[in-house]
């Protein structure tokens, strides 16, 4: 009869954190000072003391600062998401620019040489006439 009321209980605790935890979205601390705050809270009513009310005051300002603080963790969370989305966006146009950049600076060696190469079949046809009509002048061919 011990082993059923130990399970009963062990199961009943088991619930009550559940509780706890799901309505904290999840946050084990801010459960814990909801659970610290809903057992000051029982405890002054079962006394009808007012010394209890100071405690479950306490218990209350910590409810509220560890919800506080798990929404402000939540948006630091989400803010440092966007912040690497960000980055990664900014590395691929980085990447995708220095890789047009040595696309364009690959074509315009290209052009520059095939200009060179022009000019300087030029100045040598260019000095291949000069030299056969200065030659002509001293009797060469």
């Amino acid at each position: 009869m011990a082993g059923r009321f130990v399970k009963i209980g062990g199961i009943a605790a088991a619930a009550g954190a559940g509780y706890y935890l799901y309505n904290a979205g999840g946050d084990p601390k801010l459960a814990e000072k909801k659970f610290e705050h809903d057992a000051a809270a029982a405890s002054a009513r079962v006394r009808g003391e007012l010394p209890g009310r100071e405690k479950e005051a306490k218990k209350a300002g910590e409810e509220g600062y560890e919800a506080i603080r798990s929404k402000a963790q939540e948006l630091s969370n989400q803010a440092k998401a966007e912040a690497d989305k960000a980055g990664q966006k900014f590395e691929s146009y980085r990447q995708d620019a220095a890789k047009k950049f040595e696309e364009t600076r690959q074509e315009a060696g290209k052009e520059i040489n095939q200009a060179v190469d022009k000019f300087d079949k030029t100045v040598s046809e260019g000095a291949e006439k000069s030299k056969s009509w200065v030659g002509s002048w001293f009797g060469g061919k």
